[in-house]
């Protein structure tokens, strides 16, 4: 009986943790790499507090940089742009009238944000996803 309760205890509060889960990686907030770009993983993107702060890495171990960079650290372009992620849609300001708006989908544990429009992935920084 013992055995019963502690596998339906195991069961339970291990449900409970994974709903915690989408949270976590349905998000936008972080550092991500834009896929396609030559050479690979020369452009990160840091989204944070409402604000996307773009890098470049040109040689030399960019992932190495990328993980010492801090929103608003000076490393960044000099143009941010802001933005929302509301119901899993992204809007980005990109000054001038112009904006980016497009519906995100996660795969890979929250690793891969997939961009409906303009039709793009990036990879968040560190994720073992392609």
């Amino acid at each position: 009986m013992k055995n019963i309760f502690l596998i339906i205890s195991i069961f339970f509060f291990s449900c409970e943790k994974s709903e915690n889960l989408p949270t976590i990686y349905n998000s936008i907030e972080g550092k991500w790499l834009a896929q396609g770009t030559i050479p690979e993983g020369n452009t990160m993107y840091l989204y944070e507090n409402g604000v996307r702060y773009t890098y470049y890495c040109v040689e030399g171990d960019c992932n190495s940089l990328y993980n010492s960079y801090t929103a608003n650290d000076g490393n960044h372009l000099p143009s941010i742009l802001n933005y929302t992620f509301e119901n899993d849609i992204l809007t980005v300001d990109l000054n001038f009238g112009s904006e980016l708006v497009t519906p995100v989908t996660f795969e890979c544990d929250g690793g891969k944000a997939n961009f409906t429009t303009p039709g793009y992935s990036l990879i968040r920084l560190n994720s073992d996803c392609n």
